[in-house]
């Protein structure tokens, strides 16, 4: 006799048909929520979901939820700076006040007083571009932008946000609809600031959401 053989199948008894091996249902793991990815707008100072937005230390698998900046309305009071600099050469020139230099000293000084306004414009919308703030589904950022040599980067995970409190304090930002969101954390920086930003109210709502989802995951186990 062989030592390998296939043996016809046994035909099943009525009785048997009806007896059905109890299946163990697999628990489903709840997978993340998608949300609908808005193009992005790189002047614009609210933006939720932005398609294909990347940053300086973004994981593969991370996706930016928000990027935010300073209200445009805080922009206001060096663009009226600005505007007056930049008639200030055509208003003075009613003023004998630099008749004492020649011709052609006083077209040089009007040139090199535009050249400071420029620089002026210049530094100050800079300033605002690139001070954002960056929400993702696994961490925060503040990123400072100081002058073009040096900046500053502070970030925390989701799940090391203890508290979050909303700052509004004046008629204009409640009427604007913009303020401070003031995030206290456990990580090696305990508090991280997004000041003067548009709808403070949502961003704490969805760093809320955020939270509630990362607790959800590790108990699911689903921790990256």
């Amino acid at each position: 006799m062989p030592d390998i053989f296939i043996s016809k199948p046994k035909k099943e008894t009525p009785l048997q048909k009806k007896r059905k091996p109890l299946s163990i249902k697999k628990k489903k793991t709840k997978p993340k929520r998608k949300y609908k990815s808005y193009a992005f707008n790189p002047l614009s100072s609210f933006i939720y979901h932005p398609k294909d937005a990347n940053f300086l230390n973004k994981d593969t698998e991370e996706k930016v939820v928000l990027v935010l900046r300073k209200h445009p309305i805080t922009n206001v009071s060096w663009i009226l700076m600005a505007i007056v600099m930049l008639f200030a050469p055509g208003v003075l020139g009613y003023f004998p006040i630099l008749d004492f230099l020649p011709e052609r000293f006083r077209f040089i000084a009007v040139i090199i007083w535009y050249l400071v306004t420029t620089a002026f414009v210049f530094e100050k919308f800079l300033t605002w571009f690139f001070n954002v703030n960056i929400i993702t589904d696994e961490r925060v950022f503040d990123v400072d932008f100081v002058h073009l040599t040096y900046r500053e980067m502070t970030d925390a995970n989701i799940d090391q946000i203890q508290d979050v409190t909303v700052r509004m304090g004046s008629v204009i930002r409640t009427v604007a609809n913009y303020g401070d969101v003031i995030i206290q954390t456990a990580a090696e920086i305990p508090q991280i600031e997004f000041i003067a930003i548009p709808k403070p109210d949502k961003v704490a709502k969805i760093l809320r959401e955020l939270r509630i989802e990362e607790e959800q995951e590790k108990i699911e186990g689903r921790v990256r």
